[in-house]
Formats: structure tokens, C-alpha cells, sequence
């Protein structure tokens, strides 16, 4: 943590200087009052005559100290927040910017309903400990040895039964500390599995109205909750135990003060100034106390919560950058050489000995049964995972010696699932392209063929989207993301299914706007439907995460059985004898 400390270390001194300050100027006071109550009042020193000037006197020092305290008190919390904040600031962006480099299986191993709380909660515990340690901890431990100090020098007795009943209080402290601190780690994880049952449940609203799961999920996140709230409970009786504890403590030495004090004042040997001065002291002292208890509270909680962050930031980014910048002579090319993959943690292979090339502005089809690896194999070209064997080169250079942000500005993506983001519909068109100028933003949704239900809204490009794009239907947010990926100056566009919810007629008109707008570019069209695919210039069908055979439409239909099942499955045995000849 002290790399984000020392950044704002001034401002951490500052107001420890004047915590100092402050806690001074309490530690003084009472010393005056006994001054005023055993001279100016009672007039020990001077036969029984009281003195009206050394109360004022005494008193306007006193007004004096409390207003110098009292600023120096505003002043700690300002430079105490300036540093609290800006740290947290910075630990908050740290973790983001860590996060944007996880791959794929480390997102999964955390959870998003972990990062979220690691970044939001855990990080505000963090900004929280560092706050309170730079301002308690130097006003509790001056508070506690100042007013013990004080009171050895004010009378030796009140401060030695002070000091035999410090050690029993401390006890105390450490015992119900000692119990406490195991369950701040675990409040921080029911916490993370709230934030996941919140996040699904969110995202998933329709799906749950659909199926009438409305009582299920509250039943789930009621289990979540409750789980929190027990062990929130544990943590709240402890101290719910402790803080009287420790109070009927103090008021037990104040009793004893007392008790001690009367009998010295009656042989002379303390004032009543003195014996108020020393409870004074006590309560003080107390003070200190009970703030060391929230203090540690604070700090367990903090130090569980800076461990949780620190699993973010010393996480290492699963891919790693390669030296290369992309500069090459081939424009588009895409090359799988005997590429075989799993997914983390899994033995079985999705794709195996893969060997395909794809030249510069070549469209290649990708077809074959569910689960056969058509999306894990273009998802190997922007390098959003990396092969288990063999290699995936891009312009003849291998992925994974590109710098990643190299490598994604010569691909364009289209998903599965469209991600729309909670911006205009002009500005979500331009996420990947966000230079790009209003008649270009224009003439990509055309392409897309999108400008149609966009210009029909009334305010056109400039129409909100709902979070998750859920004002647009399933077609409209494809053909918004096509449109952003149409944008994007890529020499290799995917398309991932991308067409599911379009009709024919609008996916014909699509793709042939699109050879128009980008006849440069290689296209790799992952699809399911044989009208989407015949028009590409190789098909190649996947079975079993093997390339099962790779041709035309026509020369696959005389080939291939694979693709000559999906083709009768779809369009019927009678069609494939008036197929046209290529």
C-alpha cells in the first residue's frame, strides 16, 4: 500500500501535524481548569480568597486552546480526507486498469459479483482504514499515554491505579478483537455472493419473469442475505459485549479516583482541582479507548479488504503482450497451423489439429453442429484465449508476438450476443471507431442495413439505448453491432452468428452491401443457416472439432455428408437437384 500512500505522504503529515495539535490542546485543559478550580475558585494558595482575574484570565486561555484545537481539528480532517480519497482514487483505477487486462478464465475465477465488491466495497474499507489509522491512531495513543503521563505528573496514586487497570482493558480489546477479526474476510465473500445473485438476477429479469422464478430468486437472495446478516450480527454482539465492558472498566477507575482522592484530600495531599483534572484525564483516557476499539475494527476490516485487492493487483494478465506492432506486408491474412485447444481446467479438446488458411479478402463460412467449436476457433484470431498446441498466425505473424491492442485493431468482432452499451445509438456505432465522423457513422449503418429504423426514430442517431440494449430488438442491436464493426478500419471481420435474428432477405442485402463497403477486407462468417453461407468463397465444416472438409457450396454438396445432411435439413432433398451450376 505505501506506493499509493507515499504519492499524497505531504498531506498525510500535514494532518498528522495537526491531529497533533489538536489533541494537544485537549491534553492541556484540564491542567488549567484544576488551576482555576484550586486558585481562582477555592483560593488554596491564597488563605480561601477566590480570584476573579485568574478565572478570566485562565478561562480566555482556555476559550483561546479550544478555538486553536478546534482548527487544527477542521484542518486534520481536510488534509485526512484529501489523502484518503486520492488513495483510494488511485488503488480504484489500479484495479480497473487490471482488470481490463484479465483474460477470460481469470474473470471467471473471480466472479463478476467478486469485482465489483473488490472495487467498490473492499476498496472503500481500504480508503476507510487509511483515513482512520492517519487520525486515530495518533490521536488514541496520544490520548491514552498523554493522559496517563499527565496524571503521573498530577498525582502519582490516580495515575498508578490508571496504570494496573490499563492491562485488564487491553485484554479485553485483544480478546474481542481476536474473535472478531476472522469474520471480516468472511463478510467481504457473502458479500461477493450477494453482488453475483444481484448481478444474474439483474441481467436475467426477463428469462425470470418469463419462467415465473420471481419466488425462487428471492428465496436465493434471501439465503445470501441472511448469511450476511449473521455473520454482521456476530461481529456487532461482539462489540455489543465489549463496549460496556470497557466502559464499566473506566468508570471503575473514576470510582477508584474518587476513592483515593477523597482520602488524599483529606490529609492534604491532592486538591479538589486535582482529582477533577485526573477524572477528567480518565474519561480522556476512556475516550481513547473506545476509539482504539472502532480504530482496530477499522483496521481488521481494512487489512481483510486490502487483501482481497491486493489478489486484483498482483494478479498477472493471463496473456501476455508480445513485442510486435502489426506492421506487415500481408493485409487480412489468417493462417490456424495444426492448432488444437482446451479450455482451462477442462481435459477435453474442443478443437484439434486444425489446419486452415484464409487469404486477403477471402470469405470464409464457418459451419457444423452445436458444440463443435466454431466460436472457441475464431475466438483463438483476436487472441481472446490462446491454443494449446500448434500456432494462429495473422499476417503471417503469430498471435501471440503481437502487442494485444496491435492484434484487436486488425480485427473486427461481431458476437454471438450483441453488447450495446447505454449511449446514443450513434455514439454506440462509433465504440470501436471513435473518430469517425457523422456521414461515415451513416453510411456504416447503411451498410449494416440499419439506417432504415434508426432515421424512422425520432431522434435518430442521437436515441438512447437502454441498458443492455433492451429498448432495440434482437435484429436492431445486431445490425447496430455490424454496423460498429463495419466502421472499424479492420482488415478481418468476424461475424459469430451475427445474422440469427435478421430475416433472409435483410441478411442477403447485408452481406451484399457489405462486399461493397469492404471488398478489401477478410470475412469470416460463423453461421448456422446455408443461405447465409453458399455465397462464401470456402465453406469449411467443423465435426467434432475437426475440419470435416473445406470447399464450395456446390463442391461440399458432392463431398461432404455433413454438410449435405444440414443442407437437406434446411431446404429439403427435392432443392439440391436444381442447385445451379457454379
Amino acid at each position: 500500500m505505501w506506493k499509493y500512500i507515499k504519492r499524497y505522504l505531504p498531506y498525510a503529515v500535514l494532518a498528522g501535524l495537526f491531529m497533533v495539535g489538536e489533541v494537544s490542546m485537549d491534553l492541556v485543559q484540564p491542567g488549567i481548569m484544576s488551576q482555576i478550580v484550586d486558585e481562582g475558585v477555592l483560593g488554596l494558595n491564597t488563605g480561601g480568597a477566590n480570584s476573579l482575574s485568574l478565572i478570566w484570565q485562565k478561562g480566555l486561555v482556555m476559550i483561546g486552546l479550544v478555538l486553536f484545537g478546534g482548527l487544527c481539528g477542521s484542518l486534520n480532517n481536510v488534509f485526512v480526507h484529501i489523502s484518503g480519497q486520492n488513495i483510494g482514487n488511485e488503488i480504484r483505477k489500479d484495479c480497473f486498469r487490471r482488470i481490463m487486462t484479465f483474460s477470460f478464465p481469470q474473470m471467471d475465477s473471480f466472479g463478476t459479483g467478486s469485482l465489483v465488491t473488490r472495487v467498490t466495497n473492499d476498496i472503500t474499507q481500504v480508503q476507510n482504514f487509511v483515513s482512520q489509522f492517519m487520525r486515530g491512531m495518533i490521536r488514541t495513543s496520544m490520548l491514552m499515554f498523554g493522559s496517563m503521563y499527565c496524571m503521573f505528573r498530577l498525582n502519582r496514586d490516580f495515575g498508578l491505579v490508571v496504570l494496573c487497570a490499563f492491562p485488564v482493558i487491553v485484554g479485553c480489546l485483544a480478546f474481542c478483537m481476536a474473535k472478531a477479526n476472522p469474520l471480516f474476510a468472511r463478510l467481504q465473500a457473502q458479500l461477493d455472493a450477494i453482488n453475483a445473485v444481484m448481478q444474474e438476477d439483474i441481467s436475467g429479469i426477463r428469462i425470470i419473469k418469463a419462467c415465473v422464478r420471481e419466488l425462487y430468486e428471492k428465496a436465493r437472495f434471501g439465503k445470501a442475505n441472511c448469511a450476511l446478516i449473521k455473520t454482521q450480527l456476530q461481529v456487532l454482539v461482539i462489540f455489543a459485549f465489549m463496549n460496556p465492558v470497557i466502559n464499566a472498566l473506566m468508570y471503575l477507575v473514576v470510582a477508584a479516583i474518587l476513592l483515593v482522592g477523597s482520602r488524599e484530600a483529606g490529609t492534604g495531599t491532592a486538591t479538589p482541582g486535582t482529582i477533577m483534572a485526573s477524572i477528567t484525564y480518565t474519561t480522556q483516557l476512556l475516550n481513547g479507548i473506545l476509539m482504539l476499539v472502532m480504530l482496530f475494527q477499522n483496521i481488521s476490516r481494512g487489512i481483510a479488504s486490502w487483501g482481497r485487492v491486493r489478489e486484483i493487483l498482483g494478479c498477472e494478465p493471463g496473456l501476455k503482450d508480445g513485442d510486435f506492432h502489426g506492421d506487415t506486408d500481408a493485409r487480412g491474412e489468417v493462417e490456424f497451423r495444426d492448432v488444437s485447444f482446451s479450455y482451462p481446467g477442462s481435459s477435453q479438446m474442443v478443437l484439434e489439429h486444425i489446419n486452415l488458411k484464409i487469404e486477403p479478402g477471402e470469405t470464409v463460412a464457418i459451419m457444423g453442429a452445436t458444440g463443435c467449436g466454431k466460436t472457441t476457433l475464431v475466438n483463438l484470431i483476436p487472441r481472446l484465449y490462446d491454443a494449446v498446441e500448434g500456432s494462429v498466425l495473422v499476417d503471417g505473424v503469430d498471435v501471440r508476438r503481437y502487442r494485444q491492442r496491435d492484434l484487436r485493431e486488425k480485427v473486427a468482432v461481431v458476437l454471438q450476443k450483441s453488447e450495446l452499451f447505454s449511449m446514443t445509438i450513434g455514439e454506440n456505432i462509433a465504440w470501436g471507431a471513435p473518430g469517425a465522423s457523422e456521414s461515415e457513422i451513416q453510411a456504416a449503418a447503411a451498410a449494416a442495413q440499419a439506417d432504415g429504423f434508426i432515421l424512422a426514430a425520432p431522434e435518430g442517431y442521437s436515441a438512447l439505448v437502454a441498458e443492455r440494449g433492451t429498448s432495440l430488438s434482437g435484429g436492431q442491436k445486431q445490425r447496430i453491432s455490424i454496423a460498429r464493426a463495419v466502421l472499424k478500419p479492420a482488415e478481418i471481420l468476424v461475424f459469430d452468428d451475427s445474422t440469427s435474428a435478421l430475416d433472409l432477405k435483410t441478411e442477403a442485402d447485408l452481406y451484399s452491401a457489405l462486399e461493397k463497403a469492404r471488398p478489401e477486407s477478410t470475412k469470416i462468417i460463423v453461421a448456422q443457416r446455408i443461405a447465409t453461407v453458399r455465397r462464401a468463397d470456402r465453406i469449411v465444416v467443423l465435426e467434432k472439432g475437426r475440419v470435416a472438409a473445406c470447399g464450395s457450396h456446390r463442391e461440399l454438396l458432392q463431398t461432404c455428408q455433413v454438410y449435405r445432411d444440414i443442407y437437406h435439413s434446411q431446404v429439403g432433398e427435392e432443392d439440391e437437384d436444381r442447385e445451379p451450376a457454379e
